[in-house]
């Protein structure tokens, strides 16, 4: 076929508008609208477009929304996503059933009951997303509070007969109280109760409550011990940074470990290093005592500083934290006074704050015996008798001190002869108590010799008087300490009206004369 039949065969199929119409590259038959600008921007004119277009987009969806949905009435069974739509909801309503009656099962009557919500199909609530949902945490369902806010009257009950609560209803309460847990501390964990219906009674909440407080006190003791407290084997940071200093300025070489605990100190083992000056020499074991910083025990012996001559004017009742670096200092300077009288007691190498750093009596990192722990024979027994006794002349009349704690606790045997420790409570004998300490001392002395057998040792009375150089003649330990008392009641007098302190005497001076 030529050209020209085919051309002369075209005008036969049809008329000519109809085949313009259907050529794609004709012009178009329909001829624009013309509106106004009011009209574009209407906002209803917008919604009735989008209609026109979700009906030709989806005929059948939105005929088979317009009817009933759950009933099988009127329901154009002839598709098969509405059938599917039907079976799938038939299911989800069995088995949320079937977790309900799980979940009444394995509740019963308990006060605290679990919840399959979360495992549940059909919800209340429509789950579709939209552009504007927010964070699912805020959108979530918080089982301790009411969906609606329920107000309870003025007369303390809603509802009407059989269906009345009051403000004491069991669950109610449960419920509230489980609420009320968000307000415990956030130390104390209460758990994630989430998707769980709580609730708590009355006796279960006031004990959560109680333990809550008490575990907030008991946080707040711990804090302020670790902070500023000395433990039992254990020190404070602050006590640990003056020790690490000690060791990086090469004063100690390493630090051991800890050869004694007590109510007042703790005791390290630490091996000397080299000093900053020359004229200063470091024993090569060193004894490290750490006054405890916990107050306890220092709030019921502030009568062996606060009367000291020494230390009277520096003592502080209202800050008790004073007391104890005070102690240490006065133990520092009783240990000096000691030491150059030459009585065996350990030798001071530095003080910081409440660290002294001693001379060790002992060696190899065995501290020596107390006189307690050791068992002498009667000819060491008896030597080490004259040896106190003459350390306590001494120490009264060339120290111008009372030990005030003097006993077998406080004595160590070593090198064969005995060791003074532990003098941060001597006093002067001028103390407004300095005579009954010293009658307190010699009674302890006393009675350990006598209990060793020393024939020679000599009663509490006789050792006062042979010690104090006082000539106290009374037949009753009664009588005894009452001349005692008279004679520091007359100090105490003499101080007060002539303003001098008795304690101001020389190392080498003889001791104070009491006269009648």
């Amino acid at each position: 076929m030529d050209s020209v039949g085919v051309a002369a065969a075209a005008p036969d199929a049809g008329p000519g508008p109809a085949w313009q119409s259907k050529c794609p590259w004709g012009a178009p038959s329909t001829t624009s609208i013309s509106c106004s600008l009011a009209d574009v921007m209407s906002e209803q004119l917008a919604k009735e477009l989008q209609l026109e277009e979700e009906n030709a987009a989806f005929p059948e969806v939105v005929a088979a929304a317009e009817g009933p949905f759950i009933t099988g009435e009127n329901i154009d069974t002839s598709s098969d996503l509405m059938l599917a739509q039907m079976l799938q909801m038939e299911f989800d309503r069995e088995y949320d059933a079937q977790l309900r009656r799980e979940e009444k099962k394995i509740n019963g009557d308990s006060k605290v009951s679990i919840s399959f919500e979360n495992y549940r199909k059909v919800h209340p609530y429509d789950s579709d997303s939209s552009e504007d949902e927010v964070d699912w945490q805020d959108t979530r369902h918080d089982p301790y509070r009411a969906d609606k806010p329920t107000t309870t009257p003025r007369r303390g009950f809603i509802g009407k007969g059989k269906d009345i609560t009051t403000k004491h209803d069991e669950v109610v309460c449960g419920r509230k109280n489980t609420a009320r847990m968000e307000n415990f501390a956030p130390e104390f964990q209460v758990g994630d109760g989430i998707g769980m219906d709580l609730k708590l009674s009355n006796q279960v909440f006031n004990a959560l409550k109680q333990h809550a407080y008490s575990e907030e006190r008991r946080s707040a003791r711990l804090h302020e011990k670790k902070e500023h407290s000395t433990a039992e084997k254990a020190v404070d940071p602050k006590t640990r940074l003056l020790l690490y200093k000690m060791v990086n300025s090469g004063m100690l070489e390493t630090i051991t470990g800890c050869i004694s605990t007590g109510k007042e100190s703790v005791v390290f083992h630490a091996y000397g290093g080299k000093s900053a000056t020359e004229d200063k020499v470091i024993p090569p074991e060193c004894a490290i005592k750490v006054f405890k910083t916990t107050l306890n025990e220092f709030k019921n012996r502030d009568k062996y500083i606060k009367d000291d001559y020494r230390f009277k004017d520096r003592f502080s009742k209202l800050n008790p934290r004073k007391i104890i670096r005070m102690w240490a200092e006065k133990e520092m300077h009783n240990l000096t006074r000691m030491q150059n009288a030459g009585i065996p007691c350990p030798q001071v190498v530095i003080l910081k704050k409440h660290v002294l750093v001693m001379s060790f009596i002992g060696q190899d990192q065995v501290p020596a015996p107390k006189l307690k722990d050791v068992t002498l024979s009667s000819e060491d027994m008896k030597k080490a008798y004259y040896q106190i006794l003459n350390m306590m002349q001494q120490l009264y009349r060339e120290c111008n001190l009372v030990h005030a704690d003097l006993s077998e606790y406080n004595m160590l045997w070593h090198d064969g002869k005995v060791w003074l420790i532990d003098v941060s409570q001597s006093v002067e004998p001028t103390h407004p108590h300095g005579l009954e300490f010293l009658f307190r001392d010699c009674r302890n002395v006393s009675q350990f010799f006598q209990k060793g057998g020393v024939a020679e040792a000599l009663n509490e009375r006789e050792l006062f008087n042979a010690v104090s150089g006082l000539n106290i003649t009374a037949d009753n330990e009664v009588d005894f300490q009452a001349e005692i008392e008279a004679l520091e009641k007359m100090n105490e007098d003499h101080v007060q009206n002539h303003g001098k302190k008795l304690s101001t005497f020389s190392s080498d001076g003889d001791p104070p004369i009491y006269d009648e």
